[in-house]
């Protein structure tokens, strides 16, 4: 006879109307089954479903009286869900996992990664200035936001999988917090795992500005791999020292343009460094030459 999964000692779980495994249910005795807990018990999973996973965190919400937190969390909720709104992303769709001082969200794989990546984030930007406006400076609230994607499982009492771990890992890095603790004038920090960084942001779509990701490596519990941080309003994440790209397909940073102090120290034009010859005249020291302006050096004839 084949076991169908009916069997006696077995049920199908059909919650939310989903296929998915079985619950085998055991009455453990105690010579049996130690401490009353049966090593056959079976768990159920649902189906693997792939999400993009969008996860907020309120920077110092546990520094905050009680009252505060119940109110820097509503707010939290207020501006996500209008940042979701202003982008026209599926929020009632969307699987939130409440954490007390962040959410962990499901994004259903229809939704256009591009939006996450770009729209959302500058939405998110926006709704948190908007609230800064009128908020005092105890009831500041800053975000740490994280984006990763892959495939997860609900199980009886929620939700499990990899990428829900990788994420909550990547929002709670050393490098993230310390790119939000130097940018005095953001609103918030985002890093991106390096799926999201080859898939999208590193493509150059118009709604992304690439340039502004900077690599680090995070070493943490079980995560140890490259991500992105983005600091809004920033040319290039402070407080951190960019990691540099190992092996080819982690990175394109060599098309990315150099930090602004960078570029900006460095006047157009044409450099000369020490002693050389240049239209039958020589010159000593650093000179510039751009149009018809020159600086710097000693010509001798």
């Amino acid at each position: 006879m084949i076991d169908d999964g009916f069997a006696k000692g077995r049920t199908r779980n059909t919650s939310a109307g989903r296929p998915g495994g079985f619950i085998r249910s055991c009455k453990p005795s105690r010579r049996s089954c130690p401490n009353g807990i049966c090593p056959a018990f079976s768990l159920y999973l649902g189906p693997v479903t792939f999400y993009y996973l969008v996860v907020v965190d309120v920077e110092g919400f546990g520094r905050r009286p009680v009252p505060m937190q119940a109110s820097l969390r509503t707010a939290m909720y207020e501006v996500v869900r209008n940042a979701f709104h202003d982008c026209h992303l599926p929020w009632d769709d969307v699987e939130k996992l409440d954490r007390g001082d962040g959410i962990v969200m499901l994004v259903p794989p229809a939704t256009d990664p591009i939006t996450l990546a770009g729209p959302l984030i500058r939405a998110l930007h926006d709704c948190l200035r908007e609230k800064a406006s009128f908020f005092s400076a105890e009831h500041q609230m800053r975000l740490r936001v994280a984006l990763h994607q892959g495939t997860c499982h609900q199980d009886t009492n929620g939700w499990v999988g990899e990428p829900i771990n990788t994420v909550s890992r990547l929002v709670d890095a050393a490098p993230l917090r310390a790119a939000l603790t130097a940018a005095d004038a953001a609103t918030m920090a985002v890093i991106a795992s390096d799926d999201i960084y080859r898939g999208v942001i590193r493509q150059g779509y118009r709604q992304i500005d690439k340039t502004r990701f900077a690599p680090v490596d995070i070493d943490i519990k079980e995560v140890h791999e490259r991500a992105w941080i983005l600091v809004p309003g920033y040319r290039q994440p402070p407080g951190i020292e960019p990691g540099s790209p190992q092996g080819s397909g982690s990175s394109d940073r060599a098309s990315a343009a150099p930090p602004a102090h960078v570029r900006q120290n460095k006047p157009a034009g044409i450099h000369f460094h020490g002693p050389v010859t240049f239209g039958g005249g020589q010159i000593i020291g650093d000179k510039i030459v751009h149009g018809d302006e020159t600086h710097g050096g000693t010509a001798l004839r």
